[in-house]
């Protein structure tokens, strides 16, 4: 599925990225699809996810801090508006999901992605057929 090859992109890419929170960059790759109404264009469904995980918190069903809430909804209202991060937890979820961009057909494209282990992950793309360093 998905979310368990972005999980799997994200926790790797975390483990080579100073300062990212892996808690939150595992959250995001369970969460941000999940409010996805149909595999074409949902532009609405990050928003759709970032609410829905407020919602998670505020019941007390995810145990983080409002800090990491706010870059959990940030990443998840985001991630498929086409821009890039500095922030290295933002970075790492959004590199996390465009890894597995094959899944839809589409080849990565290294100036969108956010963090150098991103960018390392795809100079090896040739070499592997998923995510692998």
């Amino acid at each position: 599925m998905h979310w368990e090859q972005v999980e799997r992109n994200a926790v790797k890419l975390a483990e080579r990225t100073p300062g990212c929170d892996v808690e939150v960059a595992r959250l995001f790759a369970i969460l941000h699809d999940c409010k996805r109404q149909n595999e074409g264009s949902d532009r609405l469904h990050g928003e759709r996810a970032a609410e829905f995980a407020r919602e998670l918190h505020d019941k007390g069903m995810l145990e983080i801090d409002l800090e990491q809430l706010a870059k959990l909804k940030y990443a998840m209202q985001f991630h498929n508006a086409g821009m890039v991060s500095d922030d290295p937890t933002i970075g790492v979820c959004w590199d996390a999901d465009r890894l597995d961009l094959p899944r839809v057909g589409t080849r990565p494209v290294a100036k969108m992605l956010c963090t150098q282990a991103g960018k390392e992950a795809m100079s090896l793309w040739g070499r592997c057929l998923y995510f692998c360093i």
